[in-house]
């Protein structure tokens, strides 16, 4: 059996790939694909990847969290998460994505984790 925070942990990688999968989701790419030529041209259907992308971490998403619920009170498990979702979409946005890291951004952050490991605390 998966520990109960792992799995909330991978829920929240999840969740970021779910983000950034939804992010590169072109569903006019999509339509604009003639199918009856891109069966026998692979590249041609580089489009469906990100919804395929999207369908998969969402599952996955949905899946460990709800294994982590099974033994973390919800609202812990639930902003648990969330925040971890956060913090990985921010960096995700810093680090890869070359945003600017503002000072504001990392002070908000940080109040949203001392708020989660406040409710650990208090579990």
């Amino acid at each position: 059996m998966i520990n109960p925070w792992f799995s909330l942990f991978l829920a929240s990688f999840m969740e970021v790939c779910w983000t950034y999968s939804l992010k590169a989701l072109s569903m006019q790419r999509i339509k604009e694909i003639a199918w009856a030529h891109s069966l026998g041209q692979p590249a041609l259907l580089l489009p469906v990847l990100p919804l395929l992308a999207y369908v998969g971490f969402g599952l996955a998403n949905v899946y460990f969290l709800s294994l982590a619920m099974k033994d973390i009170p919800t609202a812990t498990a639930y902003s648990a998460w969330m925040a971890l979702a956060v913090v990985g979409i921010k960096l995700v946005d810093t680090v890869y994505l070359k945003q600017p890291l503002s000072w504001q951004s990392v002070f908000f952050t940080s109040l949203i984790i001392i708020g989660v490991l406040g409710l650990r605390r208090t579990e």
